[in-house]
């Protein structure tokens, strides 16, 4: 719990204005305080999002300065009806800035603090107005509890999408991107996450994946960007990409028979979503499974994404052919006719990629040190068998 009522004890090399308004702040609020504890008539009612609020303009034009410039700027003499416009969050964020504008105590947490600190931008209750500000509050709030931790980032993050574009002029979005990027390095561990093994850095990052599966794919994509240029190896975000391809492309009726129609902006967001999972694949041998690619290429055919999108995965498939299984080659051609075909074009086109690959490891911009090496004997083996199948 935040305690509102709580007021900041000014410095003693406060100059006399600032000394001047703290105190005419402090008795604002005692003012505030009298007339709700009187119940004193409302001469103001502030429509916000089709909801009528019954309030008072002494508390209000106290702490906030688009509320005082609408009041001074009227023509009006005694305004009595105010509308604000497309207020962050809603009534229900607006209620929160007229309870600190009454000095009413509420909790600030980590689900309310996104909108708190843009209505408050929006509804300018800044320093200008009032020592102690709203804007002030939320922004002691974000620094010392939300952002300190990656739950608290991410859930801000999360609330932040609903709140654009006044999320990024405060850049909200930015500071929680950059405190995901750094509390998740910092989490797992640089010396694990920026291993050169692949191997050691798989599960690494298993539970806090899930918490970034909520984000929109965009900003997804940010943070991931973010956490790359903070020195986060890319094969380290293979299980992030895989649980937030397994909830993004959920209901998808990628192993039944036939094509189903889906409704037309669903069908966008999923590929949107999907290729864009795809251009954030580690390059790395290994650092994906071949089953979670062959559920991506499939999705991208059912999906119809771009011919670079498929080609991409039918490549990345190619250089680890040799851990297929029959089931990950059996790739259908959706129709809607109800009727399921398998791919064969897409299979002989894995397979002389797959050739490619065994001749010059380099060809398709997968270096050695990407983690390529050349087919061993077995392995050759294996993929011989598999398109005898």
């Amino acid at each position: 719990m935040v305690d509102l009522d709580q007021e900041d004890t000014a410095p003693t090399t406060l100059n006399m204005s600032a000394k001047k308004k703290e105190l005419m702040s402090t008795a604002m609020k005692r003012t505030s305080e009298w007339i709700f504890s009187q119940e004193i008539p409302s001469d103001v009612t502030v429509q916000v999002a089709g909801v009528s609020f019954s309030l008072h303009k002494f508390p209000l034009v106290s702490k906030c300065g688009y509320i005082r410039k609408v009041v001074s700027e009227s023509n009006d003499a005694d305004v009595s009806v105010i509308v604000i416009p497309d207020v962050p969050g809603g009534a229900e964020s607006f209620e929160l800035a007229a309870k600190f504008c009454y000095g009413i105590n509420f909790e600030i947490n980590t689900e309310n603090i996104a909108a708190l600190r843009c209505v408050a931008e929006y509804l300018e209750m800044t320093e200008d107005y009032a020592v102690g500000s709203l804007v002030e509050r939320t922004e002691a709030f974000l620094n010392e509890v939300a952002l300190q931790s990656l739950a608290g980032a991410i859930s801000v993050l999360h609330a932040s999408e609903n709140l654009l574009p006044i999320a990024e002029e405060v850049k909200l979005v930015g500071r929680c991107i950059d405190a995901i990027a750094y509390l998740a390095c910092k989490e797992s561990g640089n010396d694990i996450a920026m291993s050169s093994t692949i191997s050691n850095s798989k599960t690494v990052v298993d539970w806090w994946a899930e918490d970034l599966a909520v984000l929109r794919i965009d900003i997804f994509q940010r943070v991931l960007i973010a956490m790359i240029a903070r020195g986060f190896k890319p094969y380290a975000l293979g299980p992030v990409l895989m649980l937030y391809a397994q909830k993004a492309l959920r209901g998808l009726e990628i192993f039944g028979k036939g094509r189903k129609k889906i409704e037309p902006r669903q069908e966008h967001e999923k590929r949107v979503v999907l290729e864009t999972i795809v251009s954030l694949l580690p390059k790395e041998k290994n650092a994906m499974s071949v089953s979670f690619l062959t559920v991506l290429l499939r999705a991208a055919i059912y999906l119809e994404t771009t011919i670079a999108c498929r080609l991409d995965l039918e490549k990345r498939m190619a250089l680890q052919l040799g851990q297929a299984v029959l089931d990950d080659l059996l790739i259908p051609a959706y129709s809607f006719t109800g009727d399921t075909l398998f791919d064969v074009d897409t299979v002989q086109r894995i397979m002389m990629n797959y050739l490619e690959y065994e001749t010059d490891g380099s060809h398709f911009g997968y270096k050695e040190e990407d983690g390529y090496i050349s087919p061993p004997l077995s392995d050759m083996e294996r993929v011989g068998k598999l398109m005898e199948s």
